[in-house]
Formats: C-alpha cells, structure tokens, sequence
C-alpha cells in the first residue's frame, strides 16, 4: 500500500478520525471501531515512554497541522480499504500538547472480519501515520533539556528519533 495526497479523499461516516488535545480513551475508541461483522478488532497503543536511547524522559510535547494530518489520516483508511475491501472500521485519534510518561498519545484501532487483515491494517495504518502524518514532538528530558522531533522525518532518514 502506498499513500499519495493527489486527491481529498472524503471519510467514510463508520470511521472516526481525530486530532485531540483532551485524553485519549481506550474505550470510546474500541467502541467506535466495533460493529457486529467484526471477527477482530486490533487496537494500537502508542504511549509515552520514560526514556529514549538511554536517555530519561519526563514529557513529550506534540503539534501537528491538523486539516493536512486527518488529510493523510483519510487516505490511510481509504489505502486500507482498497488493499484489504472487508474492513468494518477505521479508527484513527493523535493527541496534541504536553504528555506526561504512560499518557496515550495515539490509538490506531481497525474492525475487520478476520484477525489476520485486522493486524496488518493496523500496523500500516500506525506505521504510514508515523511517516507521512505532520505531527511533530518535543522530548523533554529529565535534564531540563528538550528537542523537536519530526515523527515523519525520523522514518524517512531512518533514524531511530521515537
């Protein structure tokens, strides 16, 4: 699967996407991806963690440009959709702002009939958002030190920026 801007793609009503400054819930994003043809629902995670590369961190601080990052949000969906035509749901939220370590910062979750086509959309979906998604975060490190870091940059150049 590839994801190419060309045209808007338009969400499909089932699905929900999201850039949010409020915390995430598990629930209410379980609960959007459900739907009684489901044999699986795979919801990702992305938490903020207490180091990076050995290095202590105290917060992560996210921005994005919204109207462009569900742009790229509807295209995943739509990617999915045409790799893999019996997907139920979509599910897509980011946070924005100042997280402290174990806040969720994303959750990626798709409702498929099999597991097996729920992973994989999923892992696409986490992974194409990571490197195509204009979300940035700053790390905040337990020196007092801090640098932003261009999610999408740091899969592109292959370095290990997450």
């Amino acid at each position: 699967m590839t994801t190419t801007l060309t045209s808007a793609v338009k969400p499909r009503s089932e699905d929900s996407f999201a850039i949010s400054f409020a915390p995430l819930s598990l629930e209410e994003i379980y609960a959007k991806s459900d739907d009684p043809a489901n044999g699986a629902v795979v919801l990702m995670s992305g938490v903020v963690r207490n180091q990076t590369d050995g290095k202590p961190v105290i917060a992560l601080e996210y921005q994005a440009y919204e109207p462009m990052a569900l742009r790229v949000f509807y295209q995943i969906a739509a990617d999915i959709r045409l790799s893999t035509s019996d997907v139920n749901r979509v599910v897509i939220h980011h946070r924005t702002g100042r997280l402290q370590v174990g806040e969720i910062s994303v959750l990626v979750a798709v409702g498929c009939p099999h597991r097996s086509e729920a992973f994989e959309a999923c892992q696409y979906a986490i992974d194409t958002l990571k490197h195509n998604a204009p979300i940035w975060k700053k790390e905040i490190w337990q020196d007092g030190s801090s640098c932003w870091v261009s999610i999408g940059a740091c899969e592109q150049l292959g370095e290990n920026c997450s």
